[in-house]
Formats: C-alpha cells, structure tokens, sequence
C-alpha cells in the first residue's frame, strides 16, 4: 500500500504518490536554484510547473489515475535543468535525457510586432524573413481587399503566443527547461 498526496501544479489538482511527490519537489527545488535569478525566478517556475501539469495531463489521459514515479522520472528528463545537464538525485543516479519532438505551432508574436504580430508569427512558422511576409500582406491589401480580410481572420484565429512555453512552440523548438528559461519575461 502506497501513500499518495494531492498536490497543486500550474493550477491543476493531481494524486501523486508520496515517493513520486518527493522527486518532483527535488527537482523543483534544485532547478530554482539553477535558475540563478534570485527574485525573478518565479516567472521561470511558474511556466515550469504548468508545462509538467499539461505533461500530467496528457500522460494521464481523462481516465484517474495517481502520478506515479516513472511518470516524473519521464517528465524530468524530458524537461531536464535550465543549465541543460541532467539532475542527479541522492543517490547519484542521473536521469537518462528524453528527446521529444518539438511542435511547431501557429501564433502572433508579441516580441517583434507591428500591429497585431501576425505577419511576424507568420514568418516564424513558414522559417522565411518577416520583411517578406510584411510586404507580401501589404501588396495583397492594395491589390484588392483579400489581404486586409485574410490579416483579420489571421488576427483572430492565431492567439498571442504570451509564455516561454508558447513561444517555444512557435519557433519550432522543444519545451525544455533550457528553453523556457530562453524565453521567460525576466532574463
């Protein structure tokens, strides 16, 4: 029989077994203090704890079930430690690297915006110069009203990529802890 905890992460409720619950608040622990931000480290965390609950949540599927220790083991070294080494635990085992595929997603940037981000999210993801999507929405605007209506409903449909998890996705990129600390609003 195994003692489980219910814990508070990215401002989702998880059953975590005690033993599995340990190594998480580990981790958590020592990657805050790899940050090396002090004070602003707590951006940092906190798209770091809701990344892990969306990997909970994706790995635990709609049916209940407890996080076990294979689980955080898993998400551990997938999202590794923001100095991009492995996290050793006290034993001195460290945690074998987990390569996931990055997903590239479709988002309005906000960090290089004219007016509403699209053209320069655009850019992103099709891997071309943003002069050259600004140019090509400009031409279609004044050759007929295509390109005024399509930039709207790009406007729309596209959301703001606003934390370091999203703007991974945008740019392609894996969602590591190395990654989100890339991106974070406090560097």
């Amino acid at each position: 029989m195994k003692k489980v905890v219910t814990v508070g992460i990215g401002g989702r409720s998880f059953v975590i077994d005690e033993d599995a619950y340990q190594k998480l608040n580990l981790y958590l622990t020592r990657f805050k203090e790899k940050t090396g931000m002090g004070v602003q480290s707590g951006d940092v965390m906190e798209d770091l704890e809701q990344r892990i609950a969306e990997l909970f949540t994706e790995a635990l599927g709609t049916r209940y079930q407890v996080v076990n220790i294979t689980m955080v083991n898993n998400i551990i070294s997938q999202l590794g430690m923001p100095d991009g080494g492995q996290m050793e635990d006290d034993f001195g085992v460290k945690n074998e690297p987990f390569y996931n595929m990055a997903v590239k997603k479709l988002y309005r940037n906000p960090d290089d915006k004219v007016i509403g981000g699209v053209c320069s999210g655009m850019a992103l993801y099709l891997n071309i110069d943003v002069v050259l999507v600004r140019v090509l929405f400009f031409v279609a605007i004044f050759m007929g009203s295509v390109g005024f209506w399509g930039y709207i409903i790009l406007w729309i449909i596209a959301p703001m990529a606003y934390t370091a998890a999203q703007k991974c996705e945008m740019r392609g990129l894996p969602v590591t802890a190395e990654n989100l600390r890339k991106f974070s609003t406090y560097r």
